[in-house]
């Protein structure tokens, strides 16, 4: 059986993680940066995820970030591309949204974001949380000759691998 792929994930992969979601009644919320939504979008193109995708943040903006509950002394103390950073991301959506598993994901795509001194292009990070269990790592992207998409693509496959794991499929 030949795989199929959307934007770059696995539907095996996707399929497994909302499969097991649904049959275990566990709910999920997103707050992105650099991915701008596109994980939410791979959530909800799984059939059935509305059962489980209790909904999403896009916070492009530092300003947002901290309007949807990441605190401010997080993103002096240690940049708003940083572990702290998605953490707090990760937390705020879970907590917003009343949902069993948060993920945050921030971090720059191509170009050094003039706003903010901590930009490296291709660097991310991501926190996957639940009330009691918590996995943050970093992603690094070898952006050239990718688009901003193709960037977004690769990140959040990468971030669907991570889910899997994290929930032990």
């Amino acid at each position: 059986m030949e795989e199929i792929n959307f934007a770059g994930i696995s539907q095996e992969i996707m399929g497994a993680v909302m499969s097991h979601l649904i049959e275990a009644g566990i709910s999920i919320s997103c707050m992105e940066s650099c991915t701008s939504g596109l994980f939410a979008s791979a959530i909800t193109d799984t059939e059935g995820a509305s059962a489980v995708f209790k909904g999403s943040f896009v916070t492009y903006s530092n300003e947002m970030k901290v309007k949807c509950g990441v605190p401010q002394t997080t993103i002096d103390k240690y940049g708003v591309y940083s572990i702290e950073t998605a953490e707090a991301m990760a937390r705020a959506c879970r907590v917003y949204f009343g949902a069993d598993i948060g993920v945050g994901i921030t971090g720059t795509t191509a170009n050094v974001d003039p706003e903010n001194e901590d930009s490296t292009p291709g660097e991310v990070f991501v926190c996957i949380r639940t009330k009691d269990k918590i996995y943050s790592g970093g992603i690094t992207v070898d952006t050239a000759g990718l688009t901003r998409h193709e960037i977004k693509e690769q990140i959040i496959c990468n971030v669907a691998q991570n889910l899997f794991e994290f929930l032990e499929l």
